[in-house]
């Protein structure tokens, strides 16, 4: 599920609800990152993103721990890059050619610099500015995992993943921004952090939701039952409420006490202690995922297997990083958590018998595949 339908109000909107984000180097031009976020799961091809919203990539730059130090943090720089990409509303074409819809749509992106590159949603070629290339469009949902089977997992209190796995409602489709930036244009540093943010659009912006690594709302805060402190707390939209660089004091307690015991429930999985618990109950993963955006070194090619949380992992064991980190599009990342939550990467990896998708993603802009033209239907949540 990654992100999607990560809450009521993901539920209640989900013109709103990120499903994934990811960035990475560009596998075409070096020198550049590209920055995805998907939304609107189980989009029709015929939907349009929403005139009411603003799609936020926010940007900092990152300090590692000091070379004597070992643990998760990275400190984030005061200077921040914020690109704001709005729609505008859909508009009516008169002559449409055969197959084509009635209406079309154009949005915009506001550069670091205040340039505002302009593009049409669906056409492939985007928009492009001093540095910068956008587009916007429905797209095959690239995301993978066996879904049913890691909430049959929780359910269950026992592994019910299976080699092969499905793909839940494999095919279907999302709105899709991808935004390409020279990385001279980044804030100076070689690490940065990303994270994406939906917000509402007007004189006052209020963030809807805001994503950095996937699962973590889903897999990691969503389950109640385990936690002794708020076991009747949907947990969710607070934590969406809350900075992803500079986490306020109001709820951090309720999130630190979700973490702690559901972290403890993975890993307890496969009948053995791989993260030992601190005194005062805390989890040594809980640090790492409230920490939550993609680290990312621009200086590193593009990988396309292997970099989500190489970095993490590497400042863990107080080791150079050898990757670009991140997140890439055809990443199997969902193996690479539920190994790190089970086990820590002491035993076999942890699969969930998905290790790609149907229609992988690309090595050229807009880098996600076509979209389905029949997608499956979506459940019934009501």
């Amino acid at each position: 599920m990654s992100d999607h339908i990560s809450g009521p109000r993901a539920l209640a909107d989900p013109i709103a609800d990120i499903t994934d984000f990811y960035a990475f180097p560009s596998p075409e031009r070096t020198g550049r990152l590209v920055l995805v976020v998907n939304t609107m799961p189980m989009a029709r091809p015929s939907d349009l993103f929403s005139a009411g919203l603003l799609y936020r990539f926010r940007l900092r730059p990152l300090t590692a721990l000091a070379a004597d130090a070992t643990g998760w943090a990275f400190v984030p720089g005061d200077e921040e890059l914020v690109l704001d990409c709005s729609f505008g509303a859909p508009e009516h074409v008169s002559d449409p050619g055969a197959g084509q819809p009635g209406h079309e749509q154009h949005g915009s992106c506001v550069t670091p610099g205040g340039e505002q590159v302009t593009f049409r949603v669906n056409d492939e070629a985007g928009g492009a500015g001093d540095g910068v290339r956008v587009f916007a469009g429905v797209r095959w949902d690239p995301f993978i995992m066996d879904a049913r089977a890691a909430l049959a997992t929780i359910a269950t209190r026992k592994l019910a993943f299976t080699d092969p796995g499905s793909i839940f409602l494999d095919g279907k489709n999302v709105l899709s921004i991808v935004v390409e930036l020279d990385t001279g244009l980044l804030p100076d540093g070689t690490l940065v952090g990303v994270v994406a943010e939906t917000l509402t659009r007007g004189e006052f912006n209020v963030r809807i939701e805001r994503v950095g690594r996937p699962e973590v709302k889903n897999m990691m805060l969503a389950p109640k039952e385990f936690d002794q402190v708020n076991r009747d707390l949907e947990i969710r939209d607070l934590y969406n409420m809350d900075d992803a660089f500079h986490l306020g004091d109001s709820y951090a307690g309720a999130f630190r006490a979700r973490l702690d015991a559901n972290l403890a429930f993975w890993d307890g999985l496969d009948g053995k202690l791989d993260w030992p618990i601190g005194e005062d109950g805390s989890h040594p993963l809980t640090d790492l995922v409230l920490a939550d955006y993609l680290v990312v070194d621009v200086t590193k090619p593009y990988a396309e297997q292997g970099s989500f949380l190489e970095i993490e992992l590497a400042a863990r064991r107080g080791e150079p990083h050898r990757t670009c980190g991140g997140r890439a599009l055809n990443d199997d990342v969902m193996d690479t958590i539920f190994t790190q939550l089970v086990n820590a990467g002491h035993g076999p990896p942890i699969r969930d018998g998905v290790d790609s998708a149907t229609r992988p993603g690309t090595v050229v802009f807009p880098y996600l595949a076509s979209p389905n033209p029949n997608p499956p239907e979506p459940p019934d949540h009501h």
